[in-house]
């Protein structure tokens, strides 16, 4: 059977096993064993699966995805984020849509709490949501700035997409993370000023909060300020040493879970309810990290073996003639396709045997790239009609904001996404300059 068959026939298993609602890592794992097997017979089958498990144990660099996850949860938890959105409230209520801003600035700071977008968008959904209702902010406004903020979880570090990233693609976190920083934070302003205009022009939008409400007196405001910026702070002890080179990645999330613990525990929120779902909540979701990366470097390893990056690039540049940047917005593409019905998990384990290798043989950059992947991933999640985020959203948003209203709200936010998207991948320094300063010193 020729190579190309068997490459065609491992994506159709794979994807016919998701659709029925399979898991991921275990539909992914089962087609890379059972493919190894009948090519290669039984030695070269447990010998597939063997050393993906020594590959993975072996990855130093994995010890930094408990111990962010921890650092998040730790966070959030303790209801640290309660004091960012009184923070929020009180310091910018007193501007045309000031609390609708202040929610993407709480969705940053979240995002230095805790890598996943999943984790801004309960956030957000369950602190900020029902305030601004409350304050007549538009329905629609507001769902489409919780779901636009919690899309830089998975871009502003310490991200742990991109930790899986770096796995597959075999790529230094430290530089992944560090080229995510000024993307995100040009995508969270490009929110911030569309915010703003949009008021301007609307002010019945994002009304400004009576005087009564903002009026809490100096001594108020500069205690919330010193609370709600305690997660920067962890940030920064936690990123500081890393970049200067004082410490390790490692060592770096090792200082950040230990900060947010004694933080916690300063406040004195850090009850033994607190800790136990940290700790839970850390092992569930570094156990499912650790299964998707296995499975993934398995069936990337039946791909090598194959052959079938070389030939699918011998066939869009030979046989079709396509150029490099022609193939390279095909696969962003296609995130989009698959964005409706996959996570960017899920996404990236699919592609990744296929689209990394193939990206790098264009010549483009794997850093560069893993920014690219994180912003198309979660336009994708937002994009109408089975965007991922859209049904999310939907289940922790109360009952009278609809489908209709959730579907109409995310539109400009996805523009505006796409416009931060095109603007990474006309000037690559955006995303690679901070990583080549700090690691070409």
């Amino acid at each position: 059977m020729p190579y190309e068959l068997i490459a065609i026939l491992m994506f159709s298993t794979m994807m016919v096993m998701l659709l029925t609602g399979q898991r991921v890592f275990g539909a992914i794992g089962f087609v890379a064993v059972v493919a190894a097997l009948l090519l290669w017979g039984d030695r070269g089958g447990y010998d597939l699966g063997f050393s993906a498990l020594m590959k993975l144990m072996k990855w130093y660099p994995l010890l930094t995805l408990p111990m962010f996850i921890f650092m998040g949860y730790v966070l959030s938890e303790s209801r640290i984020a309660d004091d960012l959105y009184r923070m929020f409230h009180v310091w910018m209520g007193g501007l045309s849509g000031g609390l609708a801003i202040g929610t993407i600035g709480l969705m940053v700071l979240i995002s230095a709490m805790n890598g996943l977008s999943v984790a801004g968008m309960a956030i957000g959904a369950t602190i900020a949501l029902p305030e601004l209702l409350r304050r007549n902010y538009d329905k629609r406004m507001v769902t489409g700035v919780i779901q636009a903020g919690s899309s830089l979880g998975i871009l502003v570090p310490p991200s742990v997409v991109l930790v899986l990233y770096a796995m597959i693609a075999r790529q230094p976190v430290g530089q992944l993370w560090l080229a995510g920083v000024v993307p995100g934070l040009v995508m969270a302003s490009f929110f911030v000023i569309y915010i703003a205009i949009r008021c301007k022009i609307t002010p019945s939008l994002g009304p400004v909060l009576s005087p009564e409400e903002r009026d809490v007196g100096w001594p108020e405001k500069l205690r919330l300020l010193s609370a709600g910026l305690l997660p920067l702070g962890i940030f920064f002890v936690m990123m500081v040493p890393f970049v200067n080179g004082w410490t390790s990645l490692v060592e770096s999330s090792a200082i950040g879970a230990l900060a947010a613990l004694l933080a916690a525990v300063l406040k004195r929120r850090m009850t033994w309810a607190v800790f136990e779902t940290s700790v839970r909540q850390t092992l569930a979701i570094s156990c499912m990290f650790m299964w998707i990366i296995l499975a993934a470097l398995a069936f990337g390893a039946v791909f090598d073996g194959l052959g079938a990056v070389r030939a699918i690039e011998d066939l869009f540049t030979e046989r079709l003639g396509l150029s490099p940047w022609v193939i390279l917005i095909l696969m962003q593409l296609s995130f989009i396709v698959m964005g409706t019905f996959l996570d960017d998990t899920a996404m990236l384990v699919i592609v990744a045997p296929l689209y990394v290798p193939l990206v790098g043989a264009l010549g483009f950059d794997l850093i560069w790239y893993g920014v690219l992947y994180t912003i198309t991933t979660q336009i994708a999640y937002m994009t109408p009609p089975f965007g991922y985020n859209l049904f999310l959203m939907r289940a922790m948003a109360p009952p009278e904001i609809t489908l209709r209203d959730i579907y109409g709200s995310i539109l400009p936010f996805v523009l505006v996404m796409v416009c931060a998207l095109t603007l990474v991948m006309m000037f690559p320094q955006i995303a690679l300059w901070l990583p080549d300063y700090v690691y070409g010193r």
